[in-house]
């Protein structure tokens, strides 16, 4: 494995940790959503990642070249779907609110802010660890540059 593949696998964590913090901003954003265009409140989402591979340069070239000699995949993160969570929203008495039902009852989003500010900040710490690992490559190539000094 080189740095580039090193960076490449960063980079993908970099990529799949953006698309959890826009979910998440969007799930913020409509804490308060009690009609959707799907007709009721709306449903919180969130993000499953999966294992993708990321095939190393040198090995791929020596597959070309006809040396078949393997390597175990690296694995780099992609997103793999945004799912709804199915846990019910909360129910207030409101009957003053447009989208009340007959007993006044308004069904909120079941979005908890808390729990969500905490996804954000693991989100963001991972985002932050992708790019320290980025960083400590360019570091180690950096470095190795200068022995051939």
């Amino acid at each position: 494995m080189d740095l580039n593949d090193s960076i490449t696998i960063s980079v993908s964590g970099l990529d799949a940790q953006r698309h959890r913090l826009n979910v998440i901003a969007s799930n913020l954003a409509n804490a308060q959503t009690t009609h959707s265009a799907q007709g009721g409140p709306y449903r919180r989402r969130d993000v499953v990642f999966q294992p993708a591979p990321v095939e190393p340069k040198f090995p791929r070239a020596l597959r070309r070249a006809g040396f078949g000699i393997g390597e175990q995949a690296l694995q780099g993160v992609r997103v793999a779907q945004v799912i709804e969570d199915q846990r019910p929203g909360r129910a207030v008495y409101d009957p003053q609110h447009p989208d009340a039902d007959a007993q006044g009852y308004v069904l909120l989003p079941n979005v908890n802010v808390m729990e969500e500010m905490i996804n954000m900040m693991s989100a963001s710490r991972a985002y932050e660890a992708n790019v320290q690992a980025i960083n400590t490559a360019r570091t180690m190539w950096n470095r190795a540059l200068e022995i051939g000094r």
